[in-house]
């Protein structure tokens, strides 16, 4: 099948799918006028993976590579009637100190309390169930759908459960889902609906009924066990993930602005939906629109080329284009820590080398010395008390849409050597949360467009 016949079915498949999540879905609030939602990183004293108090910065930054690549291999796998808008949903709280984002909410008519790794390039979202086949251990009750009134399984006549190679399946009458990601991590459990309450306050909360999400009943190989977690929030652009499920509320419009890490006094985030987005300011916003990729839901854009030190690098055209295998492609992921350029060779030419290349012979030719680091990037340099000469780069998105990352996004500083922050890509170019610090990021999925300005996020 051509590629754009394939994405003619995806999209059907999408509309057709959020049209019943519509028809579903329903909405109260004893406060209807926005959402606040608290999540705290994993290695934020208020986070369920709080171990971490004595780290480095680069012991930070070390973890932080090991989930990147984590998300490398999650890639490759992935390769192969609503209310008004007075109910819209405008904000959710966020706190930024480490690495990961979680997500605290209730579920089900007892108001199970359940924690979530927030995960903006995962679909569904799922969490541990009982009654439990081989659940890992977590310090939060698990949920048991038992003893929920609001609890019921998706039909295996839902279109989720209808779709030949997706994650789900129709069992003995039960729509079964398996995730079974590249680097390890497996779960499997029933594909059902149940209703979700978003804490605004100690009093009030926003509550969907009908929501889809995994009831896993089996999981294994889960690097966050032993902690609060007990499975994913999904917010991508795939049917079943959160995002679309309440895309009637937020007008398929979200926005965050990452305030910079090395600043290790705890800030306040929010992540924005719908009218609550600030207006950009036109003499600063870029845009450039998003790339359609059949079956895959990342947000890819249209990088055109690179420019070194200002200087614009003649890569082919195909260079960062989506391949037919979907592979390639570059796009926008808040979720991996550091830019990874594609380490593979297209039209005879290995984008990632190419930079390398060229961060070698920079700081050579300023008489700096290569050394190690203990997150094993893979350019790193020792760092002469009066050396500020650091190189920047520019991604240059279709639309004239330049994206300037300065020095300071650019690398990794240590007390007597810095590092290039940028990665190899196994599958992919993409995008990431170091070189979006300091950036306002508008996902304007109905618009089919990204928008983006400098800005100082620590007065977002």
């Amino acid at each position: 099948m051509s590629l754009s016949l394939r994405f003619l079915s995806a999209k059907l498949f999408l509309c057709l799918c959020l049209t019943l999540f519509q028809h579903h879905v329903t909405f109260s609030a004893s406060n209807p006028t926005g959402l606040t939602l608290r999540a705290v990183l994993d290695d934020s004293p208020n986070s369920p993976l709080y171990l971490i108090e004595n780290m480095t910065i680069a012991e930070r930054i070390e973890r932080f590579i090991q989930v990147t690549n984590a998300k490398d291999n999650y890639l490759n796998l992935n390769a192969r009637v609503g209310p008004d808008n007075s109910n819209s949903l405008s904000r959710v709280v966020m706190a930024r100190d480490g690495l990961f984002y979680s997500v605290w909410l209730l579920i089900g008519s007892q108001g199970q309390e359940v924690k979530l790794l927030m995960d903006t390039g995962g679909g569904l979202t799922w969490t541990q169930c009982q009654p439990c086949l081989n659940c890992f251990p977590q310090n939060l009750p698990i949920y048991d759908s038992r003893t929920s009134t609001t609890y019921s399984t998706l039909s295996c006549d839902h279109p989720l459960c209808q779709v030949e190679g997706s994650l789900y399946t129709c069992v003995d009458d039960l729509c079964i889902f398996v995730h079974n990601y590249h680097g390890g991590l497996y779960t499997t459990g029933v594909a059902s609906l149940e209703t979700f309450y978003f804490p605004m306050d100690p009093s009030t909360a926003l509550t969907f009924n009908n929501l889809v999400f995994g009831c896993s009943r089996d999981s294994r190989n889960v690097v966050f066990q032993d902690t609060e977690l007990s499975g994913i929030f999904g917010m991508n652009m795939m049917p079943d993930s959160l995002m679309s499920q309440l895309s009637s509320f937020t007008n398929f419009r979200f926005s965050y602005c990452l305030v910079p890490f090395p600043d290790l006094i705890p800030h306040t985030l929010v992540l924005r939906f719908g009218d609550d987005i600030p207006l950009l300011p036109p003499e600063r916003v870029k845009t450039t629109m998003f790339v359609h990729a059949p079956y895959l839901y990342n947000y890819y854009v249209n990088l055109v080329t690179i420019s070194f030190l200002n200087d614009r690098l003649g890569f082919p055209p195909s260079q960062f284009q989506l391949r037919e295998d979907g592979l390639g492609g570059c796009f926008v992921d808040s979720g991996y820590l550091l830019t990874a350029i594609e380490d593979n060779y297209v039209g005879g030419v290995n984008a990632f080398d190419v930079l390398m290349d060229l961060f070698t012979a920079y700081y050579e030719s300023n008489n700096l010395r290569r050394t190690t680091d203990p997150s094993g990037l893979d350019m790193c340099f020792e760092r002469p008390n009066d050396f500020n000469n650091f190189a920047n780069l520019t991604f240059h998105f279709d639309g004239e849409a330049d994206y300037f990352v300065p020095p300071q996004h650019l690398h990794i500083f240590q007390q007597d050597h810095f590092c290039v922050a940028i990665t190899r890509g196994r599958y992919a170019t993409v995008l990431g949360a170091w070189q979006q610090q300091n950036k306002r990021m508008l996902y304007d999925v109905g618009l089919g467009r990204l928008q983006f300005a400098d800005e100082n996020c620590a007065n977002d």
